[in-house]
């Protein structure tokens, strides 16, 4: 609603898009507020990003799901958009495709682990491949002088009452994890095509 997810969708497209041969693409999932409630809400107008359709899914190879965080889950929206995959399920078009969640949260404790948690449900039904970033990231993952969003199982953020913007070793977590699961999706890709 405010920014941050797209922020961090950003730089995961740009890390996805650092490994040779990736090709990536930013989309939405369609708004299920009224203009009136997002207005009273004080949401600012919606990135460019195309809203996607449940069968677009099934042209991709691999998928990075971002959301804000609603009471320690994804929002109703991107739920409502899951729900809609019911025909993918049906005929395992998502089934061994690798997939990693990221996230945002209005607070510390706001969370970041659940979301991914009861997130990762949706992607065991379709038989999507959960790839965690873990403590790929290194160094940044144990940082304790700064405020930083994310864990294990994905790049994150804080987004306090909307106005604290990700940092920069957020953003730098977001471009890691595009670009582990770009690597991943393309290795996953040559063994299948051998």
């Amino acid at each position: 609603m405010y920014g941050h997810v797209e922020k961090l969708a950003q730089e995961i497209k740009k890390g996805a898009a650092s490994v040779e041969g990736i090709e990536v693409k930013i989309s939405q999932v369609p708004e299920t507020l009224p203009e009136e409630v997002l207005g009273k809400m004080g949401a600012p107008p919606k990135t460019d990003a195309p809203i996607i359709t449940a069968d677009e899914l099934a042209m991709a190879d691999g998928f990075v799901f971002g959301f804000p965080t609603r009471f320690g889950m994804m929002p109703a929206q991107f739920k409502a958009f899951l729900d809609s995959t019911g025909g993918l399920w049906r005929t395992q078009q998502l089934a061994g495709k690798p997939a990693e969640i990221f996230y945002s949260t209005g607070s510390q404790g706001g969370g970041q682990e659940t979301t991914a948690l009861t997130a990762i449900t949706q992607l065991v039904h379709h038989g999507m491949i959960f790839v965690p970033i873990g403590y790929t990231f290194g160094a940044g993952m144990f940082e304790l002088e700064n405020v930083k969003g994310g864990s294990p199982y994905g790049a994150g953020t804080y987004a306090g009452d909307g106005s604290r913007q990700p940092s920069q070793l957020e953003l730098d977590q977001a471009f890691h994890q595009g670009k582990y699961l770009a690597s991943i999706t393309k290795k996953l890709k040559k063994e299948q095509a051998a």
